[in-house]
C-alpha cells in the first residue's frame, strides 16, 4: 500500500499548513431531490466555495447531482473537513428554504467525510467524483456544468468577472452571501456561474496522476461506480471491526517505521494513534484495544476530556 503524503498549501486564512485529502459526501438518505434545476446546482456549487472559504479548506474537485454532492478537499484534519461538510448542508438548506419555502427538506441528508490516505484509493476517488454527473443524465462530462472536471488538464482559462470585484449588492445577488470575498481568486462566466479552474486545486489532482492526462482518463473510464459508492458513501459510515482496523495499523506501522505495531515504543504508537484518530472512524475503546494502551492514557494523548 502506498500512503499519501501530506502536502503544503496556503489555506483561505492565509496560513501555510500541512494538509491531507478528504472525501466529503452530502447524500440524501431517502434519495430526496436537493437540486431541482440548474439554478439549484449553481447555488450548491457556490455554497461549496463559500463554505470551503469559511472553514479553511481547499477544494480539489467536486460534483453536484440532483440528490447528492461530492467534494474532495485538502484540510488540516478530519474535524476541519467535517465542519466544511456540515456548513455546506446548513448553508444550502437555508438557500433551499428561501427559494421554495420548504423547511427540513435536507433533514434526511447525511454528511460524511473520510480521509483518503492510500494513493490508489485517492486516484479512484478523484476519478469517481466527476463521474457522478452521469447520475444526472450527463452523456459527456465536458458538457456537464456542475463538476470540476472541465478544470483538469485544461490550459484555457475562461472567465469574465472577478468575484473579488463585485459590489456588496452584486455579491449578495450572484454569490448569495454577505461574506467578504475581496481576497478570493474566483472567476465568473457570462452566466454568472463560477469557473471551476478558479477555485479547484488542479495541481493537486494532476500531480496525483503524475501530470499524465492519459493516465487520468484511463482510470476515469475504468473506475467502478458501484464499488466506489460502497467505499466512499456506505462503508465510511461504519466503524471498522478490530481485525480490519488492526491490519490497517500494522501496515501503517511498517510503512512509517519499518516495524510491526507490537515492536513500536510508546512514542511511535502515540503518533500512529493520533493519526488514526484524525483520519479514520474509530473510538477510544478501539484504539485502546488495538494499541494496547489503557483508555485513560488514550484520552489524554488525544486531548479528549472524559
Amino acid at each position: 500500500m502506498s500512503y499519501v503524503k501530506a502536502a503544503i498549501r496556503r489555506l483561505p486564512d492565509g496560513e501555510e499548513s500541512f494538509v491531507f485529502p478528504f472525501h466529503m459526501s452530502l447524500e440524501g438518505l431517502e434519495k430526496c431531490v436537493i437540486c431541482r434545476d440548474d439554478a439549484d446546482c449553481d447555488t450548491m456549487v457556490k455554497s461549496l466555495c463559500v463554505c470551503a472559504y469559511r472553514k479553511n479548506v481547499v477544494i480539489i474537485i467536486y460534483a453536484v447531482a440532483s440528490n447528492h454532492a461530492h467534494a474532495a478537499v485538502l484540510a488540516r484534519n478530519r474535524e476541519d473537513a467535517l465542519a466544511f461538510g456540515h456548513e455546506v448542508k446548513r448553508n444550502y438548506s437555508s438557500k433551499f428554504k428561501n427559494r421554495y419555502g420548504e423547511c427540513k427538506v435536507l433533514r434526511h441528508t447525511s454528511v460524511d467525510v473520510r480521509c483518503v490516505y492510500d494513493m490508489k484509493y485517492l486516484r479512484n476517488v478523484l476519478a469517481y467524483i466527476p463521474k457522478n454527473a452521469f447520475d444526472n443524465g450527463a452523456v459527456n462530462l465536458n458538457e456537464y456544468k456542475w463538476t470540476g472536471f472541465r478544470a483538469m488538464f485544461n490550459t484555457e482559462k475562461p472567465g469574465l468577472i472577478r468575484v473579488a470585484a463585485l459590489t456588496k449588492r452584486e455579491r449578495e445577488a450572484i454569490m448569495r452571501t454577505g461574506d467578504d470575498l475581496s481576497g478570493v481568486p474566483w472567476m465568473l462566466n457570462a452566466e454568472n456561474e463560477l469557473e471551476p479552474w478558479s477555485f479547484c486545486d488542479t495541481k493537486y489532482l494532476e500531480d496525483a496522476y503524475n501530470r499524465d492526462q492519459s493516465f487520468y482518463f484511463r482510470l476515469l473510464g475504468t473506475v467502478s461506480m458501484a464499488e466506489m459508492t460502497q467505499k466512499t458513501q456506505i462503508a465510511p459510515r461504519e466503524m471498522k471491526k478490530d481485525s480490519a482496523f488492526c491490519k490497517d495499523m500494522e501496515e501503517l506501522a511498517i510503512e512509517w517505521y519499518g516495524k510491526g505495531l507490537g515492536e513500536l515504543g510508546s512514542e511511535k504508537k502515540a503518533r500512529l494513534m493520533q493519526h488514526a484518530n484524525r483520519v479514520m472512524r474509530t473510538s477510544v475503546s478501539q484504539l485502546s484495544r488495538v494499541f494496547g494502551i489503557d483508555r485513560k492514557t488514550v484520552s489524554l494523548l488525544l486531548g479528549i476530556n472524559n
